[in-house]
C-alpha cells in the first residue's frame, strides 16, 4: 500500500508564514525599544565602536541581538535569502574581528544605563552587591583559535576535568530581583605550556584588543582587582561583593576592602589557608573544633570572630559563620564577611543573591547561544559575541523587572505612594488602642484605673507577642 503524503492548503501555509513574520516584527520593535531606551549607539561610539560613512554600527549590533530570537542563523539568512539586512556579512565578521573597539567600556556603559535607575526606583537602603563568577567556555573541536587552552572545568564539585576553552570571568550586579553583567574576560592559561595557540603577533600593542590579550593570561585574581577598579571609577552602587570559595583567600579579600567594598564569600575547607584567633593561627576544622556549637536544631552551627592576615603584616577582622550542609547533615560549610555590622542571618542572606550569577550562566549558554553561534577563531571575535549574547541578556531582564516589578515605574511609583501614604506602625497601634478604650468604658462598668490597667496589660501581651514573631521571622530568613 502506498501512502501519500497531503499537500499542506495554501491558506493555511501562508497563516504560518503570517505568524511568523508578526512575531519577527514584534521582536525588531521591542529590541529597538530598548536600544533606543538604554541609548546603546552612544554607549557603542563611547566604546570606540562607531563608522565615519556607510552602514551604523548601531545597525550591526542590533542585527546580531536579534540572531537569537529568530531561531534562524546569520548563514541560513543568507543561504535561504530571507537575509532582512542591508549589508552582507563580511560587514559583520569586520565589526567582530575589530581590535579597536573596548567591550569593557561598552559593557559597563550598558550596565549603568540599566542598574542606575533600578537602584534609583527600589531605594538607596535596599543591599545590592557585585559578585564574581567564572564558567568554562568550550570549544572542543577547534584547534586555531587564538589563546585556546587546556584549562580546568570545576563544575563538578571534587573532579578536575580539563577541556580546552576559556574560563568566562564574569562579573555582574544584583539587587535580590535583577541581575545585570558587568564586565567579563575570557581567561587562557598563564602556562604557554598549556596554551595551544598564542596570540597574534600582528596586533599593535596600543590597541585595547592587544591588552585583553596580555589579561587573559593574568591570574584571575589580578583581573578580579582590575574589574573592581573600574566598577569603582563608573560608580556602581553596591557595597557588599560576593564570591564563591575559587577566589576566598585573604590576601584578595583584604585587598577589596581597601577599595571600599566588604566581602562575603564562601571559605575553602583547606589546610594551606588559616586565621588569626586569639593571636593563634588555625584552620577551619580546628576553629570548628575548638569552639562551642549551638545546641539542637539551630539555623547555623557557629558563628566567630577572627582576623585575616596578608604576607606583609595587615590584618582584616571578620566573622565566620557555620552552617550545616543540606545534602549531608553532619558536614558543615564555613562563610566568611568582613562586614562586621552585618549579623549571621544578613550574611547568609545576603550571600543567597550570588546564586543570580549561575542562572545568569545557564540562561545564556541554554537559550541565548553563548559559544554557540559564531565559530571565529580570532580573541576579538569570542568577545565580540560574548558581549553579543549578554546584551540579550540585560535586554530580557529588563524587560521582566518592567513586567513584574512596580517599583520599576520610577517616579510615578513614588508620586502614587505618596498618595496612598500608609500610616506608620505607632500610629495605627495608637488608634487601635484608643478604640478599645472607649469599647470597654461604653460596655463594662470599671473605673477608669483598672480599664488602663487592662489596657496596659494588652500592650504587655501583644508586645511579646510580636518579639516571638519577628525572632522566628528572622531565623527563616537566615536560611533563604
Amino acid at each position: 500500500m502506498i501512502l501519500l503524503k497531503s499537500k499542506p492548503r495554501e491558506g493555511f501555509r501562508m497563516a504560518i508564514i503570517t505568524k511568523i513574520g508578526q512575531a519577527e516584527h514584534e521582536i525588531n520593535k521591542r529590541i529597538t525599544g530598548f536600544f533606543q531606551s538604554t541609548k546603546i549607539g552612544a554607549i557603542l561610539k563611547k566604546a570606540n565602536a562607531y563608522k565615519a560613512k556607510g552602514i551604523p554600527v548601531v545597525q550591526v549590533m542590533m542585527y546580531l541581538v536579534e540572531l537569537a530570537f529568530t531561531n534562524r542563523s546569520m548563514y541560513m539568512n543568507i543561504l535561504n535569502g530571507t537575509n532582512s539586512a542591508v549589508f552582507g556579512k563580511d560587514v559583520v565578521y569586520r565589526f567582530m574581528k575589530s581590535v579597536f573597539i573596548n567591550w569593557s567600556t561598552y559593557m559597563l556603559g550598558l550596565a549603568m544605563a540599566v542598574v542606575k535607575p533600578l537602584w534609583e526606583s527600589t531605594g538607596p537602603e535596599r543591599l545590592c552587591a557585585i559578585i564574581f563568577d567564572d564558567t568554562m567556555y568550550e570549544r572542543a573541536r577547534s584547534k586555531k583559535v587564538e589563546l585556546l587552552a587546556r584549562v580546568c572545568d570545576h563544575s563538578d564539585k571534587g573532579k578536575q576535568r580539563f577541556k580546552k576553552g576559556f574560563r568566562l570571568l564574569t562579573m555582574g550586579w544584583t539587587d535580590g530581583a535583577t541581575f545585570c553583567p558587568l564586565m567579563f574576560r575570557h581567561l587562557s592559561s598563564k602556562e604557554k605550556k598549556q596554551r595551544y595557540n598564542e596570540a597574534n603577533p600582528d596586533i599593535d600593542r596600543r590597541t585595547v584588543g592587544y591588552k585583553a590579550r596580555l589579561q587573559a593570561m593574568s591570574k584571575a585574581t589580578d583581573i578580579v582587582m582590575h574589574m573592581l577598579r573600574e566598577a569603582k571609577k563608573i560608580g556602581v552602587p553596591a557595597k557588599h561583593v560576593l564570591f564563591d570559595s575559587w577566589f576566598s583567600y585573604p590576601s584578595t579579600m583584604m585587598a577589596i576592602k581597601k577599595l571600599g567594598y566588604s566581602v562575603i564569600a564562601r571559605l575553602k575547607d583547606t589546610t594551606k589557608i588559616k586565621y588569626l584567633v586569639n593571636g593563634t593561627k588555625m584552620t577551619l576544622k580546628e576553629i570548628y573544633a575548638a569552639n562551642k556549637k549551638r545546641p539542637g536544631r539551630a539555623r547555623y552551627l557557629l558563628s566567630t570572630t577572627v582576623l585575616l592576615y596578608d604576607s606583609e603584616g595587615g590584618t582584616l577582622p571578620a566573622r565566620i559563620v557555620f552552617v550545616r550542609e543540606r545534602s549531608k547533615r553532619k558536614k558543615w560549610i564555613a562563610f566568611v564577611s568582613t562586614d562586621m555590622e552585618l549579623d549571621e542571618g544578613g550574611i547568609l542572606t545576603l550571600y543567597g543573591k550570588r546564586w543570580d550569577i549561575e542562572v545568569f550562566f545557564k540562561i545564556c549558554k541554554s537559550y541565548l547561544k553563548l559559544g554557540k553561534e559564531f565559530q571565529c577563531l580570532s580573541y576579538d571575535s569570542i568577545t565580540a559575541h560574548t558581549a553579543v549574547v549578554m546584551t540579550r541578556y540585560v535586554m530580557l531582564a529588563l524587560d521582566k523587572r518592567h513586567s513584574e516589578d512596580p517599583r520599576s515605574l520610577s517616579q510615578v511609583f513614588w508620586h502614587c505612594c505618596d498618595e496612598v501614604a500608609d500610616k506608620d506602625f505607632a500610629y495605627v497601634i495608637d488608634l487601635i488602642l484608643k478604640a478599645l478604650h472607649e469599647v470597654l468604658c461604653e460596655n463594662i462598668s470599671l473605673p477608669e484605673s483598672e480599664i488602663s490597667n487592662l489596657i496596659d496589660l494588652f500592650v504587655d501581651k501583644i508586645s511579646a507577642c510580636f518579639s516571638r514573631f519577628f525572632s522566628k521571622n528572622k531565623q527563616i530568613a537566615a536560611l533563604v
